[in-house]
């Protein structure tokens, strides 16, 4: 079942993605200067980022499968 794994990999994307989402919070809240900000600024951006792109291709994916829509 390749689409399987694929998908499970994209959710593993998806819980890491909160996981950063942490990471970035807590980093902020405990940061030393403003550059240490920004690091933690950019680690949100990017989970956001990373979040948005996995959870995209997952709906294209069950699109895929349901024949609502190419893949």
């Amino acid at each position: 079942m390749p689409g399987n794994i694929i998908d499970q990999n994209l959710y593993n994307v998806i819980r890491i993605s909160f996981e950063m989402l942490e990471i970035a919070a807590r980093g902020d809240e405990f940061r030393m200067d403003s550059r240490c900000g920004a690091v933690f600024g950019k680690l949100r951006d990017a989970a956001y980022r990373v979040r948005s792109l996995a959870e995209e291709e997952l709906s294209r994916h069950k699109n895929f499968k349901t024949g609502t829509g190419k893949g």
